[in-house]
């Protein structure tokens, strides 16, 4: 039940938008609620956490949040990256199930028990983002002081509550960093991460019905703003996502196909063209919008065997299909950089030889995009490609998500047990990635199964046969770390058949394919960028890689749907300031392009374009450019100075 009275309710959506009195007053209920649990601001936070057992078998028991959530959490953790932050992911009473983040801070945060396996409720720890944000049932910024315990004051966290796709609460993800690098554009992060989450959970729970995805704007369809229903066989409405019930304006139950698009179902499926086709719909109101109806027959696959069968979903198996025949090409990938011209002409040279493969880089070079191009020229691309991500998964999880498990195996298994990814990728492709970060006693049954080209699930008593073609990429040394006993030999050389490097995106000439194709991939409507925008996108150093390139053209892209141009007031603020500080560092080493003085006249002329078509309101400019109005007033004093 929450606490907050109705007429507080917009206090908690960001600190900066509301007056601090109003603010005040909130924090003030919260902390009353704190002490009715009976706590004191000067109490030892719990320690007490869950044993690896238990925490792994908590995972298995929120399986699908838990996987859904990890690639969206590395997502969300590289647009964060150097701030000294970490993301959390809870389930629906607070306790933390996983973490990422920057080391210096990760050792910060286990003094005060902010790690997996530690309950963070209200009750447990007061006021926090994370137990605040479950009691109040919607997105909650806690900074500093705010926090109930005194020793938490350091912190400023912002968390979204996720829900699962019929409304129920789930689970919590958040992002928590010490309160003097705190950033308004953090909470617009999270929120944009936990409707991912959702959206995904959504697709795969109804992925045997009826779904209609669809918005007023084509260019918003498969984006975070798509409104999706999901109806039985009779039209009756079975659930909506969040941005469907806004668009539909739905309040209360009992509503149908007929009742909200004016058509039945024959009807609807009657005007459902090729897979992919978009269809023009009418709402109650009168609104049109664009549509696409799923699932379509023709994404489906034909039966599996039934191993894997009973273990992927129809949804699964529709994503597996599309990615065979969508994944990039070895040509496309080829877009005008010399490193990456020589990287696929030897992969080139041994296709079709059996060789496995060993791609090296840095984080977010686009190691498994390659892999991707790689399995679809390669015989096996009618076949499953499954990847793995060695290092998002912890240890105690890694083991039964690989190898598959047994029903009844452990607490919290399965009915029917997993065959695993191993199994999945039977006939086709298995992508291990960051393979260094694979425990030493999984290294050594992996190669077993590599030796015997067969797999033994947890509590099975048989192997399973399996064929696949094995590709891995790490960002380790991995040679450094076979002499210092923390990665197997034998199985680096059953691996490393030919061993190929990704440049970093700062090291390629190509920047400017790239940023075509990525645009073109996240809208059918796709923006320009300025001149200023290409400018700044040269002078960064981009230490995220092609993965930092990727999301922020996507916000960037999605802010400029009004404007049909990505311009300096398009981009993530976050991504300004970093760009600003490079350039005062480029500048102090005798780099000739790039000054600070520069980039704070590009961003300043942003923030006056803003204010120009917003007919000079601060807090509107704010709202256009996503930052606070703080930062608006100190860009508005640097262009009176000059």
């Amino acid at each position: 039940m929450r606490d907050t009275s109705a007429a507080l309710q917009p206090a908690l959506h960001a600190l900066d938008e509301v007056p601090s009195a109003a603010r005040s007053t909130v924090v003030s209920l919260w902390h009353e609620r704190a002490r009715r649990f009976g706590l004191s601001e000067r109490v030892r936070p719990d320690f007490s956490a869950l044993s690896r057992r238990a925490l792994s078998e908590l995972a298995e028991q929120h399986r699908s949040l838990y996987l859904h959530a990890l690639p969206v959490m590395e997502l969300l953790h590289q647009q964060i990256l150097n701030t000294h932050s970490m993301v959390l992911l809870t389930d629906e009473r607070g306790l933390i199930m996983h973490a990422l983040g920057d080391g210096d801070f990760l050792q910060k945060a286990e003094q005060v028990a902010l790690k997996p396996g530690v309950l963070w409720s209200e009750d447990s720890k007061g006021t926090n983002a994370i137990g605040t944000a479950l009691a109040e049932q919607r997105a909650t910024l806690v900074h500093g002081s705010e926090h109930f315990l005194t020793v938490n004051r350091f912190l400023t966290c912002s968390c979204s509550p996720i829900r699962g796709p019929r409304g129920e609460l789930i689970g919590a993800l958040d992002v928590s960093g010490p309160q003097e690098g705190y950033h308004p554009h953090t909470m617009g992060l999270v929120r944009m991460s936990t409707h991912m989450i959702e959206n995904q959970l959504f697709v795969d729970e109804f992925a045997q019905t009826l779904r209609i995805h669809f918005h007023p704007r084509t260019e918003l369809l498969g984006t975070l703003l798509e409104g999706i229903v999901a109806f039985d066989e009779a039209g009756h409405l079975l659930a909506a996502n969040a941005n469907a019930q806004t668009l539909l304006g739905l309040n209360g139950e009992g509503h149908s196909l007929t009742s909200l698009f004016d058509m039945d179902v024959p009807a609807l499926l009657a005007r459902r063209g090729a897979a992919g086709t978009l269809v023009r719909l009418s709402l109650r109101t009168g609104q049109a919008v664009l549509a696409r109806i799923e699932p379509h027959a023709a994404a489906r696959r034909p039966a599996l065997e039934p191993v894997r069968r009973a273990a992927l979903s129809e949804t699964t198996e529709r994503r597996a299909v599309a990615a065979a025949e969508g994944a990039p090409t070895l040509a496309q990938l080829d877009t005008g950089d010399p490193a990456i011209a020589a990287v696929i002409g030897k992969l080139r040279k041994v296709q079709g030889h059996a060789i496995p493969i060993l791609i090296l880089g840095e984080t977010g070079t686009g190691k498994e995009l390659l892999a991707h191009a790689i399995h679809n020229e390669s015989e096996r691309r009618a076949a499953p490609f499954v990847a793995v991500d060695c290092a998002s998964l912890p240890e105690s999880l890694i083991e039964a998500e690989l190898f598959g498990y047994e029903e009844g195996a452990f607490t919290g298994a399965r009915r029917r047990g997993s065959p695993g990814k191993i199994a999945l990728a039977d006939g086709g492709t298995l992508f291990l990635d960051e393979i260094g970060d694979m425990p030493l006693t999984l290294q050594t049954r992996l190669l077993r199964v590599l030796q015997e080209r067969a797999v033994l699930p947890l509590g099975a008593s048989r192997e399973r046969p399996v064929n696949i073609a094995v590709i891995c990429a790490t960002n380790r040394d991995l040679k450094e770390m076979m002499r210092r006993g923390t990665f197997r030999e034998d199985l680096y050389y059953r691996l490393n058949g030919l061993a190929v490097r990704l440049p970093a995106l700062r090291e390629r000439q190509d920047l400017e394919a790239l940023i075509a194709r990525i645009l073109s991939d996240q809208t059918a409507c796709v923006p320009r960028c300025t001149p200023e925008v290409r400018a700044a996108l040269r002078r960064y150093r981009w230490p995220g890689n092609i993965r930092q390139l990727t999301n922020v053209l996507r916000t960037a892209s999605i802010m400029a749907t009004d404007a049909g141009v990505i311009g300096l007031q398009q981009l993530p603020e976050d991504f300004l300031e970093e760009l600003s500080g490079e350039g005062e560092r480029l500048e102090g080493g005798g780099v000739a392009f790039g000054g600070e003085a520069d980039l704070k006249a590009l961003r300043s002329s942003a923030v006056a374009a803003a204010l120009e078509r917003n007919g000079g309101n601060v807090s509107a400019a704010a709202r256009s450019l996503g930052v606070s109005r703080n930062t608006i007033y100190r860009a508005v004093r640097s262009l009176r100075s000059t």
